[in-house]
């Protein structure tokens, strides 16, 4: 059994709950086919199994160095990284007209998921590339894509975006960073810039910084954001390196996992002047960045999920290979131990495990799925219908995984006991690496007032009665299997708890209380949202057992278990979050600093 991937689980979702081999039909697609996938994804495996995970604990015990005013990382790192460029993998994602392979999203997606799942201190520094480039292909002039694009899309180059700052943290319209003017098109660009990941290093000879930043005059807060290309290194009309751009290293964060990976914190315009370019017109920065942002959220919330299955790959085959205790009823000593996974707590353990992880990834699929639909479409109600919907879902994507399946690798240390909490197995390590994604491309807080106080409103809460609507297709298709249907009167019920709470919510003027339990809701949404995708699979599951290969009748039995799980043991849980939200609870809103400790 691979402890990276589950390749009969990534068929399912793909080809039986979702709509792979439609999306493939599409024009767009017409160099791939069924076996094409499989075939990018026999390879994306061998190379993440062979180049990535060797090197995995390795690496999160031999982080980075800060010597000399440079980033130092471990030799395993640039193996990896170059393997992976190699392969040709790392061209999944980009359009054809660049130079890429453009694969549908939902197969680039599952090609970097084991690259995460893997070995997540090397996968990052090309994942953010990827998201960089892609921005720079949406927003960038045509003058910056022929020089910059080339050789971010090979892998010869890596990309970071560069948001935060050290006094400012999440609160961007509160940065420093000053972009001015020269004359000639070019800015200049001095301040610092904090938790940079891949901010510098060693593996490639140049790294293009997208870098967020205020243009002298513009308006207060985020109206007045512009953004920045910023290479490292300056680049000629020919595409060569000249000089350094004058950015310099102050240091590096030592972190709690992802160790593989660099984190800096930077200052532009030491020692010289920093040139950027813009990107878009000014003022428009947060806009533009946005389009990274949102790719780097889904892509933060299927990293929870890779490395919760990761864990659960692995408790799963420890718990099967591990005999300990006897059943409940049996005080015999002398009668032998039974395997930990036939205990029925270790077996909820499991189970929790699941319903989480594979829960959560059919979301993320589900999600490109969306992105996939919006590029082929040529019906613009079509798009900005589906536009919305991946709107209202995207905080969820990043956010319930991060917390869940978070949750999910501490079930897996767990399981494992007092051999879970030492450094000999990688459970530990799965936990650590999976708890920045709580943190990084915005707290759960900062996506709970997105989702309460923006994302439900736009449209005149048009996103939300589009999630009622494709809910409410896939209670019609589970109504044709009568084990399915209750399942179906349980979301309708907890979708009108969310019109209630919307309602309650909307009467308040007091913005604050409004959204001072705004976390709660999105928790609340995000388990009504993967008790749908579990629907979905359980209605795939269903079909499966009526036509499918029989030698699949315990993994489709496991997915209609793992539905029931879900149902039974989570979604009743959205009613009391859903209550404090609705009754403008203000236990924590009131309280003052000085009631904590009395000082």
């Amino acid at each position: 059994m691979s402890t990276i991937v589950n390749r009969r689980d990534i068929d399912f979702v793909m080809y039986e709950t979702l709509e792979l081999d439609r999306i493939l039909s599409a024009e767009r697609y017409a160099d791939y086919d069924r076996e094409a996938i499989n075939a990018i994804l026999d390879l994306a495996q061998s190379v993440a199994e062979d180049q990535f995970l060797p090197s995995a604990g390795h690496l999160d015990a031999n982080e980075p160095k800060f010597i000399d005013g440079k980033a130092l990382t471990d030799p395993a790192t640039k193996k990896g990284l170059d393997a992976y460029n190699e392969s040709g993998l790392s061209l999944t994602g980009y359009a054809t007209d660049i130079g890429g392979m453009q694969l549908p999203v939902m197969a680039h997606q599952s090609v970097n998921a084991m690259f995460t799942c893997a070995n997540p201190g090397i996968a990052s520094y090309s994942f953010l590339t990827q998201g960089a480039a892609n921005m720079l292909y949406e927003t960038g002039s045509q003058e910056l894509k022929d020089k910059y694009l080339p050789n971010m899309v090979s892998g010869t180059w890596c990309g970071t975006m560069c948001l935060s700052e050290p006094h400012a943290g999440s609160s961007l319209a509160d940065i420093r960073t000053k972009a001015e003017p020269v004359g000639d098109g070019t800015y200049k660009l001095s301040g610092t810039k904090m938790w940079i990941s891949g901010g510098d290093q060693d593996l490639t000879e140049n790294i293009i910084h997208m870098v967020l930043a205020k243009v002298p005059g513009s308006p207060a807060g985020v109206k007045g954001i512009s953004l920045f290309l910023v290479p490292k290194m300056r680049v000629d009309d020919d595409g060569q390196i000249t000089a350094s751009n004058n950015i310099a290293l102050a240091g590096l964060n030592h972190k709690m996992g992802h160790r593989g990976t660099t984190n800096c914190l930077l200052n532009f315009g030491e020692g010289g002047d920093t040139i950027g370019y813009l990107m878009g017109g000014e003022n428009q920065g947060l806009a533009n960045m946005f389009i990274m942002m949102n790719e780097a959220r889904i892509a933060v919330g299927m990293g929870a999920v890779q490395s919760a299955l990761a864990g659960y790959l692995y408790s799963l085959d420890y718990a099967r290979q591990r005999p300990q205790g006897r059943p409940v009823g049996n005080k015999d000593p002398e009668s032998p131990q039974i395997m930990i996974s036939e205990h029925a707590d270790i077996k909820r353990m499991l189970m929790s495990q699941k319903a989480s992880v594979e829960g959560a990834y059919t979301l993320m699929h589900y999600c490109a799925q969306l992105i996939d639909d919006i590029k082929l479409s040529d019906n613009k109600e079509e798009q900005d219908r589906l536009n919305l919907l991946l709107e209202l879902l995207t905080p969820i994507c990043k956010s319930w995984p991060s917390e869940y399946c978070l949750e999910a690798n501490k079930l897996a240390i767990q399981i494992l006991g007092g051999y879970g909490y030492t450094r000999e197995y990688p459970v530990e390590r799965f936990y650590r690496d999976n708890r920045l994604n709580h943190i990084h491309e915005g707290t759960w807080a900062i996506h709970g007032i997105d989702i309460l106080g923006r994302k439900v409103r736009i449209a005149g809460g048009g996103a939300v009665k589009i999630l009622a609507e494709e809910i409410k297709a896939t209670i019609a298709a589970a109504s044709e299997f009568e084990s399915l249907s209750a399942y179906g009167a349980k979301l309708i019920n907890a979708m009108k708890l969310v019109e209630d709470t919307l309602a309650a919510v909307g009467k308040s003027n007091d913005h604050e209380l409004a959204l001072a339990n705004a976390t709660l809701f999105l928790n609340a949404v995000g388990h009504i949202v993967i008790a749908w995708m579990w629907l979905k699979q359980a209605v795939a599951a269903s079909k499966g057992l009526q036509s499918g290969n029989a030698a699949d009748k315990a993994f489709y039995e496991g997915k209609i278990a793992a539905n029931r799980y879900f149902f039974k043991y989570e979604l009743p849980r959205i009613r009391a979050d859903l209550d404090i939200v609705a009754s403008l609870d203000d236990t924590c809103l009131g309280l003052t600093a000085e009631q904590f400790v009395g000082v």
